[in-house]
């Protein structure tokens, strides 16, 4: 029936049509175009190919995450984590504080803080050979621990015959060779002894010599070249004091004394003492001496991807599921 006098005939919008194919249809790309998420995931467009990578590189982490938990991988620092605080440095390396795995603090978050276990002490007697008794050759040699425990203590034959015995500061004496082990012998356990220790001495450069051995500087520690024990002692900073010196003023107890020689034992025993007087500064001040490290080089997340994620690199016994 036609609208009567007065009527306005409203307008409609005409019906939206939707421009999906129904599921299962292929409807041309004119008609149902891709929505813009779907575009992105297509194989062929640079976004498709960034989720690749992405997939590639978070199955590569879940691997390395799982390698690191084995054991097999060194952990890496994540970016952007932030050190422990640097007040944090003296507790971390006194004696008494060491945290059990090795963590450090402060300036030693690049360096591994050793344990009591990682210190010994060494001291060494010599006897004159060759002309005139003037080389100074190995006789007895004793190392102790971080507590003050004997790990080795032996006498030692030199490879020259004995001129000197030097009994007064020795104590070594004909009898004491009898038993004496070769020095090639001796030589070859302690230096096993030594490997990867931080080997503290007094005037240490002699024993070093008497080995004929050299210790990496950065492991070693010499009680006759440190002010802090001179300042502590009321020496003036650069002079060498002797361990006898350093050992009646800041231990109180009195070596090397009477005409029978010195103990090797005694001395190595009171070396460790007064480094561990001032370990905790003496690290402290090692530590921040050290050149710092150059920052790591961020990877190109691309080259990741093209070279270093696929899987043909990861062994199939190294996969997630055989691991």
């Amino acid at each position: 029936m036609p609208p009567g006098k007065g009527q306005i005939t409203p307008l409609l919008a005409p019906p939206k049509v939707s421009t999906l194919a129904p599921r299962g249809a292929h409807a041309p790309a004119a008609e149902a175009p891709l929505c813009p998420r779907m575009a992105a995931e297509s194989p062929g467009s640079p976004q498709g190919r960034s989720k690749k990578r992405s997939r590639k590189h978070q199955r590569f982490l879940e691997r390395r995450a799982l390698l690191e938990q084995k054991g097999l991988l060194r952990p890496r620092r994540r970016q952007g984590s932030q050190p422990p605080a640097a007040g944090l440095v003296e507790a971390a390396c006194s004696p008494l504080t060491k945290d059990d795995s090795g963590s450090s603090a402060g300036l030693w978050t690049s360096l591994p803080l050793p344990r009591p276990g990682k210190y010994v002490a060494i001291d060494c007697e010599m006897v004159g050979t060759g002309p005139r008794g003037r080389l100074s050759e190995l006789a007895r040699c004793t190392v102790v621990s971080y507590e003050g425990d004997v790990i080795y203590d032996k006498y030692v034959q030199p490879e020259l015959p004995i001129v000197d015995y030097r009994t007064r500061w020795s104590g070594i004496t004909k009898r004491h060779m009898k038993n004496a082990i070769p020095f090639r012998a001796a030589q070859a356990e302690i230096l096993k002894i030594l490997k990867d220790k931080i080997v503290v001495g007094h005037a240490i450069h002699n024993d070093f010599q008497a080995l004929k051995y050299f210790h990496p500087k950065d492991r070693t520690r010499d009680t006759s070249r440190i002010p802090l024990l001179n300042q502590k002692a009321g020496f003036p900073v650069k002079v060498s004091a002797s361990l006898k010196s350093l050992a009646k003023h800041l231990l109180h107890k009195k070596i090397q004394i009477g005409r029978k020689g010195h103990s090797s034992v005694e001395d190595a025993r009171t070396t460790m003492e007064l480094y561990r007087l001032v370990e905790v500064q003496w690290e402290r001040e090692l530590a921040s001496s050290l050149p710092p490290r150059p920052p790591s080089p961020v990877a190109d997340s691309s080259t990741d991807s093209d070279q270093y994620m696929d899987d043909q690199y990861w062994p199939t016994d190294l996969n997630t599921n055989s691991l």
